[in-house]
C-alpha cells in the first residue's frame, strides 16, 4: 500500500477549489435560510436534483478508476470487473431489502450515510488542511462520528417534521403505512438524547483536538468547520441543506481526491489549471454517471407505488442514492486502506 502526498502547490489550488467552495455554499444557504424564513420544499430540492448530473451522482461515477489509478495501473478487464463485481453484489442486496424490508433499509441509508459521510472528512482534513493528529484512532472515530452526524442527526432534533416527511416518502415508495413504526424517534425524548450526544460529541472532539493538535491553523479550520457544520444544519431545512452539503462539500471534497490519482490532473493543479482536471474528470464520470441515470429509470419501473410528483421522484431518486453508496462505501474504505487513512 502506498500514500500519494500531493504536493503543497497542490493542496493549496485542492483546498480552494474543494474545500472552501463548501465553506461558502453552506453560509450562503444559511443566510438565505434565515433572511426568507419558510422556503418552498419545490425550492428545497433543487440542489438535489441538480445533483444528479453535476458533483452529486457523478463524484461515485469513477469507482472504477479509484484503486487501479492509486497502484499506478490504467483500467483493464479485470478492474472493471471486479468494481462491477462490488456494485451488483452489494448493490443488488441492499435493493432487494429496501422491497423487502423498507423500514430497516431507510434506516441502515441514514447510518451508513452517517459513516460514510463523516469518513470522507479525514482525507481532506489529512491531506489537504494537514491536521496530522487526526491519525488517532479514538480522534477519527470522533471526527467520523461528528462530522457524520451533522447531516443525519441534527435535522432529526431541529425539523422532525421534515426528517419524517423524508422518512415516508422513501419508504412509502415500497409500504405506504410502514413508516409509521419510525414515529416514536420523532418524539421529543429521543430527539432531545440525540442532540445532548451529539452536543457533547462536538466539545470533546474540539477539546481533544486542540490538545492533540502540533500546529494551531489546521485545528482552527477542523474547529470552524464542525461549528459551522453544527449551525448549518440547525438553521437550513433538511431537504435544501442535504442537497446544498451533498454537492458543495461531500462531493467535492471526494472529487478532489480521486483526481489527485490521476497523474495528468495532479499535474494541472501544481499549474492551478484547474479546467484539465475538470475535464479529465467530466470525461471518466459519464458512462457509469449514465449508467446510474438508466437504474434509475428501471427502478422507476419496478417500485411498487408510482413516484408519481416531485416529492415522489426525488424520494426514488435518493432510493438509488441509497443502493449506490453501499458499495461505493466499499470502494472509498479500500481506498482509505490503500492510502493509510485509517
Amino acid at each position: 500500500m502506498t500514500t500519494r502526498v500531493p504536493s503543497v502547490r497542490a493542496r493549496r489550488v485542492a483546498a480552494a477549489y474543494s474545500i472552501r467552495p463548501g465553506w461558502l455554499a453552506l453560509v450562503a444557504a444559511a443566510v438565505v435560510a434565515v433572511a426568507v424564513g419558510e422556503i418552498p420544499l419545490s425550492y428545497q430540492y433543487a440542489p438535489l436534483v441538480v445533483s444528479a448530473v453535476l458533483l452529486g451522482l457523478p463524484h461515485g461515477a469513477v469507482d472504477h478508476l479509484v484503486i487501479a489509478r492509486q497502484r499506478g495501473e490504467g483500467l483493464t478487464v479485470r478492474w472493471l470487473a471486479l468494481v462491477a463485481g462490488i456494485y451488483a453484489v452489494f448493490g443488488v442486496a441492499y435493493g432487494l431489502v429496501w422491497f423487502r424490508w423498507p423500514v430497516a433499509a431507510f434506516v441502515f441509508f441514514i447510518l451508513m450515510t452517517w459513516f460514510h459521510w463523516g469518513q470522507g472528512e479525514l482525507y481532506p482534513l489529512l491531506n489537504i488542511v494537514g491536521a496530522t493528529y487526526l491519525r488517532a484512532p479514538s480522534q477519527q472515530a470522533l471526527t467520523v462520528l461528528v462530522r457524520g452526524g451533522a447531516p443525519m442527526a441534527v435535522p432529526l432534533v431541529a425539523f422532525p417534521d421534515q426528517y419524517e416527511f423524508v422518512a415516508t416518502s422513501l419508504i412509502g415508495l415500497f409500504d405506504p403505512g410502514a413508516a409509521a413504526a419510525l414515529a416514536p424517534l420523532f418524539e421529543p425524548g429521543p430527539r432531545t438524547a440525540v442532540g445532548v450526544v451529539y452536543g457533547t460529541a462536538v466539545v470533546v472532539t474540539i477539546l481533544l483536538g486542540y490538545v492533540r493538535a502540533g500546529q494551531r491553523q489546521p485545528w482552527l479550520v477542523d474547529a470552524g468547520e464542525m461549528v459551522l457544520l453544527s449551525v448549518f444544519f440547525l438553521v437550513v431545512p433538511p431537504i435544501l441543506a442535504v442537497g446544498v452539503y451533498f454537492c458543495f462539500w461531500h462531493s467535492l471534497r471526494h472529487i478532489i481526491r480521486t483526481v489527485m490519482l490521476h497523474d495528468r490532473s495532479t499535474t494541472a493543479l501544481d499549474r492551478a489549471d484547474i479546467a484539465p482536471v475538470a475535464r479529465q474528470f467530466a470525461r471518466d464520470a459519464a458512462p457509469m454517471t449514465a449508467g446510474a441515470l438508466v437504474f434509475l429509470g428501471l427502478l422507476y419501473l419496478l417500485v411498487p407505488r408510482e413516484p408519481g410528483d416531485l416529492s415522489g421522484l426525488v424520494a426514488l431518486y435518493l432510493v438509488l442514492i441509497a443502493v449506490l453508496t453501499l458499495p461505493h462505501v466499499v470502494i472509498v474504505s479500500w481506498l482509505d486502506r490503500e492510502q493509510s487513512v485509517f
